[in-house]
């Protein structure tokens, strides 16, 4: 029997963090790739503000549903999520947490942490609001799901009405992406 490979993904914060935009993005790159994907939303009763996260299944074959018990990964924006969401992901799995606003570590050890200062790099790059997309990259940079280049292209599809912020958010892709490669290049490393 022919093995399949499916990957399924948390992605959390408050509303307004842009967990949604980078869940979206993830899984057009990989149906750009050719894969099968999901997307799931779930937003709490505040909309903006409020909880916010969605689940992204990435598979060769047709996802049989969009529903993750427990995910290959966790993309963690806020304290809340990382506190809800840690203890599903699968023993070998990813938690990417955004520094900038979780002062803990990880507590499992069975588990690549990758830590993003999302904000600040962000703001180094000249616009706060491209965090998200800096743990964007992080996340492809961790994991391998996707190409940097079909991200990129996604990127650049997404923000075409704004020529100056394409450029910013392929840079906060960029960024995002050696930090989460080099987190998962010296885990091989150990």
């Amino acid at each position: 029997m022919e093995r399949t490979m499916e990957f399924d993904i948390i992605l959390a914060g408050f509303g307004g963090q842009g967990v949604m935009l980078i869940g979206k993005m993830i899984a057009y790159a990989a149906m750009h790739e050719g894969k099968e994907v999901s997307w799931l939303p779930s937003y709490g009763p505040e909309m903006r503000g409020g909880t916010a996260n969605c689940t992204v299944v990435v598979s060769d074959m047709p996802v049989g549903s969009p529903v993750v018990q427990s995910p290959h990964a966790l993309v963690a924006m806020n304290l809340p999520s990382l506190d809800r969401f840690e203890d599903t992901v699968r023993p070998g799995g990813v938690v990417l947490v955004n520094t900038s606003l979780i002062n803990r570590d990880v507590k499992r050890k069975d588990v690549l942490a990758v830590k993003v200062p999302t904000t600040e790099v962000a703001m180094e790059l000249g616009n706060v609001r491209a965090a998200n997309i800096v743990a964007l990259g992080a996340f492809v940079g961790a994991t391998g799901l996707v190409s940097l280049e079909e991200v990129e292209k996604v990127v650049a599809e997404n923000f075409a009405s704004k020529p100056k912020a394409v450029e910013l958010n392929l840079a906060a892709v960029r960024k995002g992406h050696e930090i989460g490669l080099k987190a998962r290049l010296s885990k091989k490393g150990e």
